[in-house]
């Protein structure tokens, strides 16, 4: 699978927010052994997951000025 974003150039500098979601074991570990493989933390790579979704899907993602402040 190739991804179409590079992160360093799309991810706002801004805190994170928490996200939590249940999943089966079997389909947490294979999402492990796909960010190995894909040398990102499991976390990254569901980021990077969703990040492609919305794009091909044409799903903006806004930044708002608070979120970029330094």
């Amino acid at each position: 699978m190739q991804y179409i974003v590079d992160m360093r150039k799309r991810r706002p500098k801004t805190k994170t927010a928490i996200v939590q979601l249940r999943v089966p074991p079997q389909l947490k570990a294979a999402a492990e052994v796909a960010a190995e493989r894909d040398h990102r933390s499991l976390t990254g790579f569901i980021e990077v997951l969703i990040l492609n979704h919305c794009k091909i899907h044409d799903i903006p993602i806004t930044v708002t000025s608070e979120e970029t402040r330094p």
